[in-house]
């Protein structure tokens, strides 16, 4: 018993950085995607920059369109590269060798978040560190701990949340394109990409925290602008809030891959809408 747990932790573990190796070497194969990824991502940053300098608001207010800008980034890496992968795998006639192969969909799915989050990374931080220098940004940070832990517990609930995406998205067919649109310019608006949620209303902001990222990006401002009160809730609550929607969101996405395979296995096709 042992045995066969410590065998099917390994394999799981050898296909989760297999399938990363394919985006950390992507990155690295076309330097041209550095450049479209960085660059032309600025310039819609900027021109948010541009219209809080046209108010005279305060300075700081840049340092939110920078951060929002560079959380950009990872929510269209879920969007596309996550919640939509499984569906263009079976365009590509690779989603049966994922359901043949004697591993976990979990492990697959998180082999593509590591090495998404590894390519977003070089575009969110060279878009932070350019803007910063472009904008003359001043960031005021109180616990750099803290800033860590609130960021990576929001990647973990948002690529939790990739996770759930994948499965739906597959068995829902062609309306994955529909959705992935749909949820575009709401979640940038519900999330406070470029300004404080809390603009939006106490009550519309705690509903908008279903979101990961509105409680991750108001938890980090606060951390990096410490001298501000503009904040949801205090940064401890956000950061366990964080937490919960994290293991929340993988265990519902657990559930989901469970049904997606099961359909699979017994109907024969996935494209059944569930009951």
């Amino acid at each position: 018993m042992k045995t066969d747990l410590k065998w099917h932790l390994r394999v799981n573990v050898k296909a989760a950085i297999a399938r990363a190796y394919v985006r950390v070497v992507g990155t690295n194969r076309e330097f041209s995607w550095i450049f479209f990824d960085t660059l032309l991502p600025l310039l819609g940053t900027a021109a948010y920059v541009y219209v809080y300098r046209a108010m005279d608001a305060p300075e700081e207010y840049v340092g939110f369109v920078l951060l929002g800008g560079a959380m950009t980034a990872y929510w269209m890496n879920v969007l596309w590269n996550m919640a939509s992968n499984f569906y263009f795998e079976r365009q590509g006639w690779n989603l049966e060798l994922y359901f043949i192969a004697p591993i976990s969909r979990m492990a697959i799915l998180a082999g593509m978040a590591i090495g998404g989050m590894f390519m977003t990374t070089i575009r969110a931080g060279s878009l932070l560190v350019l803007g910063s220098m472009l904008f003359n940004v001043r960031f005021n940070v109180s616990s750099v701990p803290l800033v860590v832990l609130a960021f990576v517990l929001t990647l973990v609930a948002l690529y939790g949340l990739g996770m759930l995406f994948s499965s739906l998205f597959l068995m829902y067919g062609r309306e994955a394109w529909h959705t992935s649109n749909l949820l575009q310019e709401p979640v940038y608006l519900l999330s406070g990409f470029y300004f404080p949620v809390r603009a939006l209303g106490f009550y519309i902001a705690i509903a908008a925290s279903i979101i990961p990222l509105t409680l991750g990006m108001d938890a980090v401002r606060q951390l990096v602008f410490s001298h501000l009160h503009f904040s949801l809730f205090p940064v401890q609550v956000e950061i366990a809030g964080l937490g919960v929607l994290g293991a929340g969101l993988l265990y519902a996405a657990a559930v989901a891959l469970d049904r997606m395979e099961r359909a699979a296995k017994q109907e024969g096709r996935l494209t059944l809408r569930w009951q």
